[in-house]
């Protein structure tokens, strides 16, 4: 579930305009722009926290994980027997309860009962497999914007090693709280546009920075070999750190790029990729270092890009899942979106295309994904 809908169905059409979900929001003492959920989105999430009394204290992001998750083994044709692992992961975690209780804190000097329960990182997971009664692992972690690709390197690793069969894995960020915006916006990085597209994400002509915060979750489920159900097939993976000159900092030649990108094309040719999803989340100096990375990697022969920032905003931990989910609907519908910012022609076919997503600190991950 994001901003674009909450299927597979309404998130492709909505692809298929050049109309954002972003959106002006008004908060206690300023006003800035965020991509939220569609009404229908809200409505489900309220109606799955008034279906059980120990939802109504769960924050967003876990009611977000386990509606999309419900969905994503339902898809799948899984069931609770199948004992499948489970890794979501989120950037900011329980950020509006936290706050929440924290205020409280403040006032009364003392901590509400379910202050720490319910604002954990492993919340999530946890959260996730009591709702769909599964007894595989479950990990939570935080690995800033890059966390839903790692939760699916990890599912990876646990299936490739024999140790689970079947992985659960992605992402969920419920981000659209005053200070988390607040804490971009000190970054300098947030968008103060009046233009038609508040967030320029893949413009590379842009002048002022323009990343805006959007919220959702995003959930695959991950099984080995060639299933004949199968939306997509995983081909490839890379990952890759930078050394840190700052606390957000990325190489103005994108090395972490160069190199999860490297990693994940292994044998095949470069000349295959049809399509690059760019993690591009609106900053001048973010996108420009990933798009020097590209033109490193592919020299003379730069495949058709694109991105979804501009639509949805970035989901912080889940936006790289999202990118998934955008790289398989291309793949299904062999169509080719493109950014306003940034047009090209349709590829002659769709049978490869490479997803990115970093976080701060320099930490890329790149997935190929395969009809």
């Amino acid at each position: 579930m994001s901003p674009l809908g909450v299927s597979l169905e309404d998130t492709w059409k909505s692809y298929q305009n050049n109309a954002h979900c972003i959106s002006k929001k008004e908060f206690p003492n300023f006003s800035a722009f965020i991509a939220e959920l569609p009404l229908e989105g809200k409505q489900e999430i309220e109606n799955l926290r008034h279906s059980d009394s120990k939802y109504k204290s769960l924050d967003d992001t876990v009611l977000f994980a386990i509606y999309a998750a419900r969905k994503a083994i339902n898809k799948a044709e899984w069931n609770a027997n199948d004992n499948f692992g489970i890794n979501i992961g989120s950037s900011r975690g329980a950020t509006q309860l936290f706050e929440s209780y924290y205020d409280q804190f403040l006032s009364s000097h003392t901590a509400e009962t379910l202050s720490s329960p319910t604002t954990t990182l492993g919340n999530i997971s946890s959260w996730v497999a009591h709702d769909l009664q599964t007894q595989g692992p479950e990990i939570s972690h935080s690995i800033t914007c890059s966390t839903a690709l790692h939760a699916m390197l990890n599912g990876i690793a646990w299936i490739n090693s024999g140790m689970c069969s079947k992985f659960l894995v992605g992402g969920s960020e419920a981000p659209l709280t005053s200070f988390t915006v607040a804490q971009m916006q000190a970054l300098k990085i947030y968008s103060k546009s009046n233009s038609d597209y508040p967030c320029h994400a893949l413009d590379l002509d842009k002048t002022r920075n323009s990343m805006v915060l959007g919220e959702g979750a995003s959930i695959a489920c991950l099984e080995q070999g060639e299933q004949e159900k199968a939306l997509a097939i995983i081909k490839g993976i890379g990952y890759a750190t930078e050394v840190l000159e700052h606390n957000v900092s990325l190489s103005a030649e994108g090395t972490c790029f160069q190199r999860s990108m490297t990693m994940a094309l292994g044998n095949i040719s470069p000349n295959d990729i049809d399509i690059i999803i760019t993690h591009t989340p609106g900053t001048i100096k973010g996108d420009l270092a990933e798009i020097n990375a590209i033109k490193k990697v592919f020299c003379n022969k730069i495949p058709s890009l694109t991105t979804n920032k501009w639509k949805v905003g970035h989901t912080l931990g889940t936006s790289g899942m999202l990118s998934i989910e955008f790289a398989i609907l291309m793949l299904q519908h062999q169509k080719y979106v493109s950014s306003p910012f940034y047009l090209e022609k349709q590829p002659i076919s769709i049978n490869n295309i490479l997803v990115n997503a970093v976080g701060f600190g320099g930490n890329a991950v790149t997935i190929l994904l395969s009809k």
